[in-house]
């Protein structure tokens, strides 16, 4: 949970740095240049620690014949798993054998799912949503060890303030007994555990739900169900409430309030024509909600509930929260296979929403990274200049948005 890369499909393989639950600067110095030996900066960061308190046992112990990867600092400068489509990057994650093996994990652990339920609000279907895409429910984890991703990362000028904090996470966690650095292997980008957290908010959230008096993320499926049930409610999980709903849309709507950022009461959209995914009336009521297209106005289309605000503190990328959404109200049942996912709808290709990102650019609009992937910023943009071409404004870009920028 506590990310910069997720653990979708082996997590070893597939990571990528977006940020979940912490918030990393949206334009990070992809270019930046290292200077000074890796030695010399470990040295400095041992000081650091026993400065801070950690014992010298367990800064020898973490430290003592850790090198730096550099293959982790060019995986971290080059990632483009998240510029891949809605279609393919939820066809590929929220698959038919993950929701059986959901329902299975919540068939074997039901006892302490019902506890977890009782005691956070959170569903037994949430939480193994995120654990089937962080980790295969371990069997992703990764293989670095986490240890020297991290001070790979904390070293490397990229983001050196952010990892410089969490190796110093870990080994505070390493300090307090709860796992042991052999212990410590996961993705490359530092996340530990099951459902993926930084050392940070293992530290500040991880529940000792087996009563064995440690708190680890990575064997035991007590702490993993209880921490993650936790941190969802940190975040501000509302008991009993619902997080997403597919939907079907009618031909006309005003397309430009389909967006994350607006909420309308649920009544609105049945005003409207929207229905839910068997064309049957939603509730008139007022509960807030927003309408969300990730593939424009012929793709699937989603009700987004308060609760969906969860997943986009969890994960900045729409893609992800929308699948992890999606993929929870299949395991438990609430919702069916995914409508207009598999229509032929135009998409940009990565070089094409490239050129995309620096149209808008020239144009005045802050996009963040000129990367292919289309952010929350970038669609607000392609909104805007649908409006202004007199286009439905369903914030998707499409070949034929592009050939109008063009000229």
């Amino acid at each position: 949970m506590a990310r910069l890369a997720y653990g979708p499909i082996m997590i070893a393989t597939l990571l990528v740095s977006v940020a979940s639950v912490v918030s990393f600067p949206e334009h990070a110095a992809a270019e930046c240049r290292n200077s000074g030996r890796f030695s010399t900066w470990l040295n400095n960061f041992r000081r650091q620690a026993r400065a801070e308190g950690i014992s010298q046992r367990t800064i020898s112990r973490a430290l003592d014949g850790v090198t730096l990867d550099r293959k982790i600092i060019s995986r971290d400068r080059r990632q483009g798993f998240f510029a891949q489509s809605f279609a393919t990057f939820s066809k590929r994650l929220a698959t038919n054998n993950r929701i059986k093996t959901g329902r299975r994990k919540i068939e074997k652990r039901r006892d302490i799912f019902e506890r977890a339920e009782r005691d956070y609000g959170v569903p037994p279907e949430v939480i193994t949503a995120f654990w089937a895409l962080e980790s295969d429910f371990g069997v992703g984890m990764g293989k670095y060890s986490i240890l020297r991703a991290l001070a790979t990362l904390a070293y490397d000028c990229r983001r050196k303030e952010l990892f410089t904090g969490e190796l110093m996470y870990a080994l505070k966690i390493l300090d307090k007994g709860w796992v042991k650095p052999r212990d410590m292997i996961g993705s490359w980008a530092g996340e530990m555990g099951q459902t993926q957290f930084l050392p940070k908010h293992y530290l500040e959230h991880a529940v000792d739900y087996d009563g064995n008096g440690t708190r680890n993320l990575f064997k035991s499926d007590a702490d993993i169900i209880g921490t993650t049930a936790a941190f969802i409610k940190h975040l501000g999980w509302r008991r009993g409430e619902p997080w997403l709903q597919e939907v079907r849309l009618p031909p006309n709507l005003p397309w430009e309030k389909a967006d994350l950022s607006i909420k309308l009461p649920r009544s609105q959209w049945d005003e409207w024509g929207v229905t839910d995914a068997k064309g049957r009336p939603l509730k008139s009521d007022d509960m807030p909600t927003s309408l969300v297209i990730p593939m424009g106005r012929k793709g699937p289309a989603f009700l987004a509930y308060s609760n969906f605000d969860v997943y986009t503190q969890w994960n900045h990328s729409l893609s992800y929260c929308i699948t992890a959404a999606y993929l929870a109200t299949r395991i438990g049942r609430t919702g069916g296979p995914m409508q207009g996912r598999d229509r032929d709808i135009p998409a940009l290709s990565l070089r094409e929403a490239k050129e995309l990102q620096r149209i808008l650019v020239r144009r005045g609009f802050d996009v963040g990274k000129i990367d292919g992937i289309i952010g929350s910023k970038t669609r607000a943009a392609v909104k805007k200049m649908q409006i202004k071409y007199g286009l439905p404004a369903d914030s998707y870009p499409t070949p034929r948005l592009l050939r109008r920028m063009r000229g």
